[in-house]
C-alpha cells in the first residue's frame, strides 16, 4: 500500500474556524465566578452581621461557634490560636467551596474560562500536552463525592434555618408567633436551589445506579435514578442559580442586620 505523508500545522492560541461569539460564554463564566469567589471570600472574614432576628447567613450556617443566638456550641473556641482571625464561616464554607470546585459542570467551565483548556470547542489552546487530572493537583478532583456527602449534612442545617426564619420573637415581650417575612422566603428559596443544584450532582447518579446491571429491578433505586436524572438534565442551570442566589441571601441578611434594608413583613 502506498501512504502519503501529511504535514499537520499546530493552530496559534485562540485560533478557530468557529464563526460565532464562542468566548461571550467563558467571559461570562469568568466575570460570574470572579466576582462570586471574592465576595464569599470577603464575607467569610467579616465575622459580624450575619444573622438577624431568626435569619441566618447560608455562608455561615451551621453556625458551630460565634457570637449570634444561633451558634451551637457557644461563642469563640479558646483553642482557636489568637493571632489567626476568626469567623463561624471558616468552619463550614470549606465543604461547599470544595463541592463546587470539584463540580463535574463547573470543571468544564473554569477549565475553559480560568485555564483555557481548551477556550471552547474547536479552539485551540495554549499547551500541546493533555496532562489530565491523573496527576497533582488536579487528581483532587476525585474526591468530589467526599464533598457531597458533607454539602448534604450543611443543606439539612439550611433546611431547618428555612423552618426558624418562620418564627419571629417580639423584642418585648419574649413571646414567638409564626410569620412570613421577605428574608423568610429568600432563605427558603436557597434551600430549593441549592437542593435542586446537589440532588442532580452527577456523582449522586453514580451512587444510586452503581453496582445495578438492570436499575428496574431495584425499584426505589430505579426510582430514585430518574429522579436525580431530571434534575441532572437541568444541572447547569441549578449550578449558577443556585450559587447567585445562595450570595444573595447572605446580602439579604447582612444589609439587614445592618439597617441598610427593612425586612418586610408579609404575614
Amino acid at each position: 500500500m502506498s501512504t502519503t505523508g501529511v504535514s499537520l500545522k499546530t493552530s496559534g492560541f485562540g485560533q478557530t474556524r468557529r464563526r460565532d461569539a464562542w468566548w461571550v460564554q467563558q467571559l461570562v463564566t469568568l466575570g460570574v465566578f470572579s466576582a462570586f469567589v471574592v465576595y464569599s471570600t470577603w464575607a467569610a472574614f467579616q465575622g459580624e452581621f450575619y444573622a438577624w432576628g431568626p435569619y441566618l447567613s447560608p455562608f455561615y450556617s451551621p453556625e458551630l461557634f460565634g457570637s449570634s443566638s444561633h451558634a451551637l456550641f457557644g461563642p469563640r473556641p479558646e483553642w482557636w490560636p489568637a493571632m489567626l482571625p476568626f469567623s463561624p464561616a471558616f468552619l463550614i464554607l470549606w465543604a461547599p467551596a470544595g463541592f463546587r470546585i470539584t463540580c463535574y459542570y463547573y470543571r468544564g467551565a473554569y477549565y475553559k474560562a480560568f485555564w483555557a483548556d481548551p477556550p471552547s470547542c474547536s479552539v485551540s489552546e495554549p499547551r500541546k500536552k493533555y496532562r489530565g487530572e491523573q496527576s497533582f493537583p488536579l487528581i483532587l478532583q476525585n474526591i468530589h463525592r467526599y464533598f457531597l456527602y458533607a454539602v448534604f449534612i450543611i443543606w439539612i442545617f439550611l433546611a431547618h434555618d428555612a423552618w426558624k426564619a418562620l418564627w419571629f420573637t417580639d423584642a418585648a415581650t419574649g413571646d414567638t408567633t409564626f410569620g412570613i417575612g421577605i428574608g423568610t422566603l429568600v432563605l427558603t428559596l436557597n434551600v430549593i436551589l441549592l437542593g435542586g443544584y446537589q440532588f442532580g450532582c452527577h456523582s449522586l447518579r453514580h451512587l444510586i445506579g452503581g453496582n445495578l446491571d438492570l436499575l428496574s429491578k431495584a425499584p426505589v433505586r430505579h426510582a430514585g435514578y430518574n429522579c436525580v436524572s431530571c434534575l441532572n438534565r437541568g444541572h447547569m442551570n441549578w449550578a449558577w442559580l443556585s450559587l447567585i442566589w445562595v450570595a444573595f441571601a447572605d446580602v439579604y441578611v447582612r444589609l439587614v442586620a445592618m439597617g441598610v434594608w427593612t425586612d418586610w413583613r408579609i404575614l
